[in-house]
C-alpha cells in the first residue's frame, strides 16, 4: 500500500471521529443543556449568571449536584411532626408583624430543621444542603437562599443614611420570608394517600392575634390556604401595611 493511500486512509479516520465527537456535542448540548434546564428551572438561569454567562461551566456544575443528590429519597415527615412544623412556621409570620429580621432568622432555622427532617444534609452544611434542595426542589430554593443571606446579612448600619432605607430592608425581608414559603410548604406536604386534615381545635394565629376570625376574607392574602395540604395560614402577617418600620 503506497504512502499517499495509508495518508488518505487516516485523512478520512480523523475525519470521521471528529464528525462523531461533533455530533455527541451538539445532541449532548441539544439534550442534555435542554434537560437540565428543564429540570432545574430558574436555577438553570441563576447558574448561567453566576458563571458569567458561561453555560457549560453552568451545566457541569448542575450536572454535579445531580450526581451526588439525584440519588436522594426524601422521608416522609409524621403527621405530628408535620404539624408542629406548621404551627412554628405560623408563628414565624405573626413574628414578623413586631420583628421581621428575628423572624427571617427563625424562618431560616426552620426550613434548614424540616430539610434535615425529610433527609436532606444537615443545615450545618448550608451550600450542600441547598444543592441537594435544588436537585428535587429547583423551583422554590430560591425563597431559602433569600432567608438564609438576609438572615445572616450583618445589621449595623445596614441601609444607607436616608429614611427609606429601613422601609426598603424590611420590604426585603417579607418579599424574601413570601418567597420561602413555597419551599416551606412543598417540604411539609402530606405524602399521596395521607392527605388527612390535622386537628383543628386550636388555630394559632386567630387565638393570638383576635383579629384573623373579625378580618373579612376580601381582606385576607392569597396565602390563606389549607394546612392539610401544606399549606400555612398568613391572613394578614405578611401584609405590609401592618408591618412596623415599612
Amino acid at each position: 500500500m503506497s504512502t499517499g493511500v495509508i495518508i488518505l486512509l487516516i485523512v478520512v479516520a480523523v475525519a470521521l471521529v471528529a464528525a462523531v465527537v461533533a455530533r455527541s456535542v451538539v445532541a449532548r448540548g441539544a439534550g442534555g443543556g435542554r434537560g437540565l434546564k428543564r429540570r432545574f428551572g430558574p436555577e438553570y438561569d441563576r447558574a448561567v449568571a453566576r458563571h458569567d454567562g458561561d453555560t457549560k461551566a453552568a451545566e457541569h456544575e448542575l450536572e454535579e449536584r445531580v450526581k451526588r443528590h439525584g440519588s436522594l429519597r426524601e422521608q416522609p415527615l409524621e403527621s405530628s411532626a408535620r404539624e408542629r412544623y406548621l404551627v412554628r412556621w405560623t408563628a414565624v409570620q405573626e413574628q414578623f408583624v413586631d420583628s421581621p429580621r428575628d423572624a427571617v432568622v427563625e424562618a431560616d432555622r426552620l426550613i434548614a430543621e424540616v430539610a434535615g427532617a425529610r433527609g436532606f444534609p444537615d443545615g450545618g452544611r448550608f451550600d450542600e444542603q441547598l444543592d441537594a434542595l435544588s436537585v428535587h426542589h429547583a423551583h422554590h430554593v430560591h425563597g431559602y437562599r433569600r432567608v438564609h443571606r438576609a438572615a445572616h446579612a450583618p445589621t449595623a448600619g445596614s441601609g444607607a443614611g436616608s429614611g427609606a432605607g429601613p422601609a426598603a430592608g424590611t420590604e426585603e425581608l417579607r418579599e424574601a420570608l413570601v418567597e420561602a414559603r413555597a419551599l416551606f410548604q412543598d417540604l411539609t406536604a402530606p405524602a399521596r394517600g395521607d392527605e388527612k386534615a390535622p386537628a383543628r381545635g386550636k388555630s394559632a394565629p386567630q387565638e393570638k392575634t383576635g383579629k384573623a376570625e373579625e378580618a373579612p376574607a376580601a381582606t385576607r392574602t392569597d396565602t390563606d390556604t389549607d394546612s392539610s395540604r401544606g399549606r400555612t395560614h398568613a391572613p394578614w402577617a405578611l401584609n405590609r401595611r401592618h408591618v412596623k418600620g415599612s
